[in-house]
């Protein structure tokens, strides 16, 4: 699964927050792995001393890593990953921006696991920036970092950008979408017009896509969830 949860703040409830609706999004689809994005940790605006990736792996019964973009009111806000498996090894890469034009800064939240024995991914959950040539220059520098990763690697996250935008067209030269026609958008819940959300994967022939659903939760996010189901050859 990859899912912008938004910092747990269903749209419809003015400032509150509601961990709890999207655990009961990822329970309901009970993923191996799920990519999340816009993750607080320690906000005043999310309560002060509350990780939502360490609250959400509580509810789901996963294992967690929160990778920081950026400090946030007095703490931190990032993506993160959640995991069936056990995390055997995790990283975080920061994205670049362009000082010229600005932007937020992105990272990327990887873990290793071992999803069967003698089996081993990489999982990783991103949100790329809202500007395009930093969409691009950060897509340049994931596959940089993984070009030559040791196993399958899957990558789910908030791009940010269209099927058919340069960030997308580029990864697509090195990795596998799960939906690469007619895929369904993603935002926003109610009458969703852009897809943005995706999961993706390399290389091919270790990995199949079977299929790939959006669900149709309007509540709990201002995205909705894409679930994807592979098979690790």
């Amino acid at each position: 699964m990859t899912y912008n949860i938004h910092h747990c703040n269903p749209p419809s409830a003015g400032t509150k927050i509601d961990v709890e609706a999207i655990a009961a999004v990822i329970n309901k689809e009970k993923p191996d792995f799920v990519a999340l994005q816009e993750v607080d940790v320690n906000t005043d605006r999310s309560g002060k001393g509350l990780n939502q990736a360490q609250q959400l792996a509580k509810l789901t019964g996963m294992k967690f890593y929160f990778s920081k973009a950026i400090d946030h009111q007095g703490g931190d806000y990032g993506v993160a990953v959640l995991s069936r498996f056990a995390i055997i090894d995790s990283a975080r890469f920061i994205l670049p921006i362009d000082n010229a034009i600005g932007g937020e800064v992105r990272t990327i939240a990887a873990v290793t696991a071992e999803i069967s024995k003698g089996k081993k991914v990489i999982f990783a959950s991103t949100h790329l920036d809202l500007k395009a040539p930093n969409r691009l220059t950060q897509a340049e520098l994931i596959v940089k970092h993984f070009g030559d990763a040791s196993y399958p690697m899957i990558l789910g996250g908030d791009f940010n950008d269209k099927p058919d935008g340069p960030a997308i067209a580029y990864l697509d030269q090195h990795f596998t979408r799960s939906c690469k026609q007619n895929c369904l958008p993603t935002i926003p819940v109610e009458n969703p017009n852009r897809t943005i959300d995706f999961v993706m994967f390399k290389p091919q022939s270790a990995i199949t896509a079977i299929s790939t659903r959006v669900i149709d939760e309007k509540y709990a996010s201002d995205h909705l969830p894409v679930v994807v189901e592979l098979k690790v050859k």
